[in-house]
């Protein structure tokens, strides 16, 4: 009796064991390799001067604050500000905004022309990573879901980062973008295929090259500049400063 109970009791201690090793091993932790070819900065010219620039048309809803200068080109659609505060220029297919537009295709192409023979491949949900400095790169669209995604400059705040995305970028409710080691958000450069999503309260840092459009939920907010090329860039609530 004695035997039959240590073996019972054996047994169901290897079936815990089996039952909680899927659950360990599926919590895998993706190395990110450190990179010693150094990325220049991108040239944002005239597009420089913009915390915001549209293609088609900027709208917002609610409690919105913008600082820094609003433009667009070549959409002719403002709604919103009032009740947005914009401390600074709007400029609607003015020279200023028609040089950014143009300005920005350079940049746009600039940053989804880098290569590297160092390039690291991203894929999916790259929520809970950290990055160091250099070129990276995903064929199709990123999320930002299960963590926050840090920037890590190596004690190097001339450090760039450049993220081509052929695709869409999305943030989930409540993500962040983190900096350490002396990153900063200008060096940080977003390249995206087609539309940008920010989600509630999320806190995002950095250059967004968007292709299409860029959509700011619900309390979200920027540290960087929001660059739609054909797209509209949408608010709601949101505090974007550069």
């Amino acid at each position: 009796m004695a035997s039959i109970i240590l073996v019972s009791l054996f047994l169901a201690s290897s079936c815990k064991k089996e039952v909680a090793q899927p659950s360990s091993s599926s919590s895998t932790t993706m190395y990110i390799p450190v990179q010693t070819i150094a990325q220049s900065s991108v040239s944002m010219g005239g597009s420089g001067s913009l915390v915001i620039l549209s293609g088609s048309a900027i709208s917002n809803t609610g409690a919105t604050v913008v600082t820094g200068d609003m433009g667009l080109s070549p959409g002719t659609s403002v709604g919103g500000f009032p009740p947005g505060i914009l401390n600074g220029t709007l400029h609607i297919n003015d020279g200023i905004a028609t040089q950014a537009k143009s300005d920005l295709v350079a940049a746009y192409n600039d940053a989804a022309g880098r290569k590297s023979t160092e390039i690291v491949t991203l894929s999916g949900n790259i929520g809970g990573l950290t990055l160091t400095p250099g070129l990276y790169k995903s064929t199709s669209s990123l999320a930002i879901s299960s963590g926050d995604l840090t920037f890590d400059a190596k004690g190097n705040p001339n450090a760039v980062f450049i993220i081509q995305i052929a695709s869409s970028l999305t943030t989930t409710s409540g993500r962040a973008v983190i900096l350490s080691g002396g990153a900063l958000a200008s060096n940080i450069f977003w390249e995206v295929g087609s539309s940008a999503t920010f989600g509630t309260t999320s806190v995002f840092k950095g250059t967004i090259l968007a292709m299409q459009s860029i959509t700011f939920d619900t309390g979200a907010t920027l540290n960087g500049k929001a660059l739609a090329r054909n797209g509209a860039v949408v608010m709601a609530g949101n505090t974007i400063s550069n």
